[in-house]
């Protein structure tokens, strides 16, 4: 044996290192991953982030495994539960610090996590079809949705700062009613496993869609005579024409997935019988049980979402006078509905105030153009009959402290009663959970899974607003992707993982008051326009009939809206090693508290730009530009916890620096990075 070489083990096997060779050098030779941020094989060590720490395993001590050579019959770990553990720490350290955002606000915001800023630069470059396919990663069901979806991405737009947020929702509804038609995905072989789903509304749809692509086929029942749950009989046609509907839901049919009406579990379906028959079963049944008022004479009261099933199997007529009870999407649907008709008088009664009205404020504003009056801070008491008339006493509420939603809870005020007369009384105050015999509960009625796979029991899953509560459409199909991916896992099929993305927000712009100066631009050519306007059919028309009332923009006004974005994700989000290293590890952005520095970016430079809140101060950059490039135009300045890496003086980086570029190619967390180009 070569005396030469040092002899020790990594993990309990035997190894040989030359002298000077590192533990990482040798664990990389050999195939033992040890995870990196501050090493680079271009440059001296710089042992700073201490990520790639080992245990030597006779003294105790943790080792940074980049600069640390191996003794004569030392013994290192590197993979247990104790280097792990530390190695968390010496991330959850950096990401105290680290500023910078994983993802754009819009995508975190998205309940399905669609890729909102790749599909929106998608139709901003006019590639409508591209963006369609990034949309049904993550989205089912884009032509209703585009129509229906209450827009959590546009709330967290960044182009809030500085007006109006971008469209994003019109793209998905553009790309969708341009390519649904002829798009179609590629298709898996099956695999022989089956899955039984109960429910065709949008989280059942989801689950059955996802499964498909991943080789599974599945059977869907529903109890009403055609499939679409919530999206058919909840949501107005005005909204949602079911022409739409159902052009959408032929896509399913295409991808092989079978559909079974009139089949009602606990009457025609046994669950016992399709959790032995199938792989597995998932129960997406909605949330179709109308809350209670609590008040005398409820029973005179049409219950919302059935008055809506109603009118939206076409069998409504005129309610006369119609007061609705209720500040949600619902009560606006019933009310706008009303209003087509032909109600004389639509009144919607809530006990708060419009501002704290859960309701779209774009559903506000329009039910207020086509006539419905309001009445804020009124509570209904009783409801009786008096000839051919409902009476319902309210008491007058004024708000004070805030509950458990947020919200200024309302008070009642003494002495305040009224009556307020009507022909038709409409509740629509919420929705609630009819879970079926031997489905386990929460104490809300609610269906209880496990919280990361949608697990029941046994093979049997649940998703959608039998788990949520009342909630939205993309919620749902956020739910029934999550349980697929826990089907296909379970079955063999696939080994991707519960996604986990680390995101490390400068905050939402509400809650920091920031500036147009506050904001990253990743692009030089971001638009300052307006905001493209909705385009909406006639007044009088929309009053009258049930024809859809926002028509799809058009290809210019939605590629001109796409410039207005400003792209704030990190570009680095694909390749970031302090986020790949600390999704690996459980590493927690928040464990770790305290100030973060505040040292802005430098956008000066034509084509790089410098983020130093995202800066770990690894050095890399620094020994680059100087043992590499054979430059000195990075280094650190100031001490301690304010340190900072720039240019001398405060000047920019040179022109220059656009030939070379290496500092940016080492930077492992996009502190440094190139511009965006178009």
């Amino acid at each position: 044996m070569d005396k030469q070489l040092i002899n020790f083990k990594i993990d309990g096997k035997e190894f040989q290192a030359a002298p000077g060779q590192t533990i990482l050098n040798v664990a990389e030779a050999n195939g033992i991953s040890i995870p990196t941020l501050c090493f680079s094989k271009k440059i001296s060590r710089t042992t700073s982030c201490f990520v790639c720490l080992v245990k030597d395993a006779k003294t105790g001590r943790f080792l940074p495994s980049c600069s640390a050579c191996p003794v004569e019959g030392g013994e290192y770990e590197s993979s247990t539960d104790e280097v792990a553990d530390m190695r968390r720490t010496a991330l959850e350290l950096l990401l105290s610090e680290h500023q910078g955002d994983c993802e754009a606000p819009c995508t975190v915001a998205c309940p399905a996590h669609a890729q909102v800023e790749e599909y929106v630069r998608a139709g901003r470059k006019g590639k409508f079809l591209d963006a369609l396919k990034i949309i049904k990663k993550r989205i089912p069901l884009p032509m209703s949705i585009g129509r229906v979806c209450p827009r959590f991405c546009e709330k967290d737009c960044r182009k809030n700062v500085t007006g109006k947020p971008v469209a994003i929702n019109d793209f998905k509804r553009l790309a969708a009613d341009m390519f649904y038609e002829t798009y179609m995905e590629e298709l898996p072989a099956l695999s022989g496993k089956k899955v039984a789903v109960i429910g065709a509304g949008p989280g059942g749809l989801a689950a059955a869609y996802y499964l498909r692509l991943g080789g599974v086929a599945s059977k869907v029942f529903d109890k009403q005579s055609a499939p679409g749950g919530m999206l058919r009989y909840g949501i107005p046609e005005y909204r949602l024409p079911k022409a739409i509907l159902d052009k959408e839901l032929a896509h399913f049919t295409a991808m092989g997935i079978e559909v079974e009406c009139g089949k009602e579990l606990g009457k025609d379906l046994n669950l016992a019988d399709l959790a032995r028959d199938y792989d597995a079963v998932v129960a997406a049944i909605g949330c179709w049980k109308p809350s209670s008022m609590y008040t005398e004479g409820e029973e005179l009261a049409e219950q919302g979402i059935r008055w809506l099933e109603i009118n939206n199997c076409g069998k409504g007529k005129n309610p006369g006078r119609t007061i609705v009870v209720g500040g949600g999407n619902t009560a606006m649907d019933c009310v706008r509905t009303a209003v087509r008709l032909g109600a004389p008088e639509v009144t919607c009664c809530y006990r708060r105030t419009e501002k704290e009205m859960p309701a779209e404020a774009i559903e506000i504003h329009e039910a207020k153009e086509e006539g419905v009056k309001f009445e804020f801070l009124c509570a209904p008491l009783k409801i009786r009959r008096e000839g051919d008339e409902l009476v319902m006493t309210c008491q007058r509420m004024e708000l004070g402290e805030p509950d458990a939603s947020g919200r200024r809870k309302p008070v009642p005020v003494p002495g305040s009663e009224y009556d307020i007369k009507a022909d038709t009384i409409i509740a629509a105050i919420g929705q609630a959970t009819a879970a079926p015999e031997g489905f386990s509960t929460t104490k809300r009625g609610d269906i209880q899974v496990d919280a990361n796979t949608n697990l029941m029991i046994g093979n049997i899953f649940a998703v959608g607003d039998c788990v949520s509560g009342a909630a939205t459409v993309v919620e749902a199909v956020a739910g029934g992707r999550k349980a697929a991916l826990s089907i296909l896992r379970m079955l063999g099929l696939t080994d991707e993982k519960p996604e986990r993305t680390i995101n490390v927000s400068r905050g939402h712009w509400q809650k920091n008051h920031l500036t147009r100066e506050d904001l990253v631009f990743l692009r030089q050519d971001v638009s300052e326009a307006e905001r493209v306007e909705m385009k909406l059919i006639d007044l009088n028309k929309r009053k009258s009939t049930f024809d859809e009332v926002a028509k799809t923009l058009g290809i210019n006004d939605m590629t001109a809206e796409g410039k207005r974005c400003i792209e704030c994700s990190c570009t680095a989000k694909t390749d970031c090693k302090l986020k790949k290293h600390s999704e690996t590890y459980g590493a927690s952005t928040t464990i770790i508290g305290g100030q973060k520095p505040d040292v802005g970016y430098d956008n000066r430079h034509p084509s790089i730009i410098q983020d130093r809140m995202k800066c770990i101060k690894c050095g890399i950059c620094v020994k680059v530009c100087k043992e590499v490039v054979n430059q000195n135009l990075l280094s650190a300045k100031k001490r301690g916890f304010s340190t900072e890496v720039s240019a001398a003086f405060g000047k920019p980086l040179p022109v220059s620096c656009t030939e070379c570029g290496q500092c940016i190619e080492e930077c492992p967390v996009g502190a440094l990075d190139w511009k965006i180009k178009n």
